[in-house]
């Protein structure tokens, strides 16, 4: 009956490896909740409720443009490049500086 020794033995081995992977999973998420917070209150702090309300629906339409303004809001602020809060038209020429100029297309029929 070695074998089956051998095979509980896996077993629990096996269990304690998954809770220890379970315990690292749980506690990236609550780190990355954390940053996801910190960002919030940063964001909250530098932006007017206008700007705010307009980052929130570029969020809905797109949402990795939304997460790129939102992290180089963030190093602005970290780096103490603002002086003031950003309002809704300092927002706007902010948005038309990241975002790539559209080529319009026309097509002529010969």
């Amino acid at each position: 009956m070695a074998g089956d020794e051998e095979l509980e033995a896996i077993r629990r081995r096996k269990y304690e490896q998954l809770q220890q992977e379970q315990a690292g999973t749980v506690a990236d998420e609550q780190k990355r909740a954390e940053i996801e917070e910190a960002k919030k209150n940063i964001i909250r702090q530098i932006l007017t409720p206008d700007a705010r309300e307009r980052l929130g629906t570029i969020r809905m339409a797109k949402p990795e443009l939304a997460e790129q303004l939102e992290n180089q809001l963030v190093a602005l602020a970290q780096t103490g490049r603002l002086k003031s809060m950003i309002t809704d038209a300092q927002f706007k020429e902010i948005l038309q500086q990241i975002t790539p100029k559209k080529r319009e297309i026309s097509i002529k029929r010969v």
